[in-house]
């Protein structure tokens, strides 16, 4: 299983908090690429919903990761 950031995004607006099979049938409707589906696949399962991308992917960047205020925006 790997991620990318094009890969990773597919996922943004999935309905958090979700399961393993909600996030592989929001891929599939969503026309995500196919190794989003098999690694999301590969995911295990403990029952649990995963509340956000960075469950799935600890190195998914966020809003904290670049260097600009965005108040300046």
């Amino acid at each position: 299983m790997y991620w990318t950031l094009e890969l990773a995004s597919h996922l943004d607006d999935a309905p958090w908090p979700a399961s393993k099979d909600e996030l592989i049938d929001y891929a599939i409707r969503s026309g995500a690429p196919l190794e989003v589906i098999e690694n999301l696949q590969e995911l295990e399962d403990d029952g649990e919903p995963f509340e956000s991308i960075e469950e799935i992917w600890p190195d998914y960047p966020t809003n904290e990761d670049y260097f600009y205020n965005e108040d300046e925006l």
